[in-house]
């Protein structure tokens, strides 16, 4: 596969969502509008490992339409948002304007990171849900995230867990449909929905998509240099990953209705770079 092949198809993808996403209550635009201290669900999740940030420059890769890069700049750090996608930067660039924030959004494919941005130039990298299965190769994802990082400076990662990713969602029973470690050839799907509450449409439907087991992530931290300080397996994520099967709480978490105990949904992983 031409390495170019699943950028133009998740680029096309992304870029359509975009807008759907923006305008939906879920990204909750109008409450980062109105109340200069709200957060994102996703961040408000992690505050107690976060710890204090104020001060720090930090970088959210593969930052989609900025919400979490907004939350964390509102924790105080300085922070930059990265994404491939134009379609997204603009809604992001949008909502920092209109919350009055000062946040820096650079177009760049992930793993051009480095040069599009400097490197050792951060304090705190950061990735949230939903972004390592965009990616062919997380030992390529890791040394970037090295190379962003200044001495001393930390990852956070808060993903979906690759068991979870591996899960067929649209079984009755919990079946593995999809493999758990990365293959050299994508997953490629073609589906019109998002997961997000819309009625607009999209037309560039097809994707393609890697798992990445978590051994192999820490693993491809560890060559990378760094040092893994934090491992958090959770039993929820913000999201209802399995429909028909989940419960939604108050914290904006969707958890199994039954057998919690079974299926790890997300992590959250923190390393250093001595």
């Amino acid at each position: 596969m031409d390495v170019t092949d699943y950028r133009t198809f998740n680029r096309d993808n992304w870029d359509e969502r975009a807008p759907l996403h923006a305008a939906s209550t879920d990204y909750a635009f109008a409450e980062f509008q109105a109340d200069p201290s709200f957060l994102s669900e996703v961040v408000r999740f992690d505050l107690p490992r976060l710890g204090d940030i104020r001060g720090l420059r930090g970088v959210h890769l593969q930052c989609h339409i900025g919400t979490d890069t907004l939350s964390l700049a509102r924790l105080g750090a300085d922070m930059t948002g990265l994404d491939f996608s134009p379609a997204s930067l603009a809604q992001a660039r949008k909502l920092a304007e209109d919350t009055g924030t000062a946040i820096e959004f650079v177009e760049s494919d992930v793993y051009e990171a480095i040069p599009a941005l400097g490197a050792e130039r951060f304090d705190l990298v950061y990735t949230g849900i939903g972004a390592l299965c965009w990616l062919p190769d997380v030992r390529r994802w890791a040394e970037t995230v090295a190379g962003l990082l200044r001495p001393g400076g930390r990852l956070f990662i808060r993903e979906g867990h690759p068991v979870l990713w591996s899960i067929d969602e649209t079984q009755d029973r919990l079946v593995i449909g999809y493999p758990y470690f990365e293959t050299g050839e994508p997953m490629v799907f073609d589906d019109g929905s998002t997961y997000v509450e819309t009625t607009g449409k999209i037309t560039k439907t097809v994707t393609h998509e890697w798992n990445h087991g978590l051994g192999e992530i820490i693993g491809a931290l560890l060559a990378a240099g760094l040092t893994l300080t934090a491992v958090t397996e959770h039993d929820s994520v913000p999201w209802e990953a399995l429909p028909g099967k989940m419960i939604h709480d108050k914290h904006g978490e969707w958890r199994l209705i039954e057998h919690r105990e079974r299926l790890p949904l997300s992590y959250t992983l923190q390393a250093r770079k001595d």
